[in-house]
């Protein structure tokens, strides 16, 4: 008998393990799937339905690729940031001065992503080997001058096979680039 909870706790084990696996691929995957869109670099502020509200669908910042990859995977950061920061919202920074949520632009903004994932996902540990960096995860950089950015890890590596590429908007639309660590890096998920 001893056997065979064994053998079944190492098949949940194992389950378990790849559906987490398949979940980072899926969302690799997602993201990379959005690089075929065009979408011109737009911070503006939009009103936009809640739940599941998105800006123009020819529109976007690196936020909004993570939202968007996400969203393929039936998840929406939109609904989740908002119930997180709604709950508790002293936890979040108050870099904007609000004095309430705001789901029209809450989870639009990197560092509000970054609590949010540090709060319910993952925090990984932020290194310079690229083998820590995999698909699926989420890494959040410091362009200097208190701007931040976000992209995700795609599943396609770069030319010399050291690393994987990015999914980012960081002015050009939704692409794919060699740009892991062009920027210092303050922030690496999974979710």
């Amino acid at each position: 008998m001893k056997g065979i909870f064994f053998c079944i706790l190492v098949f949940v084990s194992l389950s378990c393990f790849s559906q987490s696996e398949t979940k980072a691929q899926q969302l690799a995957t997602a993201a990379i799937t959005l690089t075929a869109q065009q979408v011109t670099y737009d911070p503006s502020y939009f009103s936009m339905d809640y739940p599941n509200g998105d800006v123009p669908a020819n529109k976007g910042v690196c936020t909004d690729v993570v939202i968007r990859a996400y969203r393929d995977l039936e998840v929406d950061l939109q609904e989740l940031v908002h119930q997180d920061m709604k709950a508790h919202f002293d936890k979040y920074p108050n870099l904007w001065g609000l004095k309430s949520t705001d789901t029209n632009i809450d989870h639009r903004r990197v560092p509000n992503l970054m609590v949010f994932l540090k709060r319910k996902g993952t925090e990984k540990p932020i290194s310079d080997h690229p083998k820590d960096y995999l698909p699926g995860d989420i890494v959040c950089w410091s362009l200097g001058g208190g701007k931040t950015h976000i992209g995700v890890v795609s599943d396609e590596k770069t030319t010399d096979l050291k690393r994987y590429k990015i999914v980012h908007n960081i002015g050009a639309g939704q692409v794919l680039e060699d740009v892991l660590f062009d920027y210092k890096i303050i922030g690496h998920y999974v979710y």
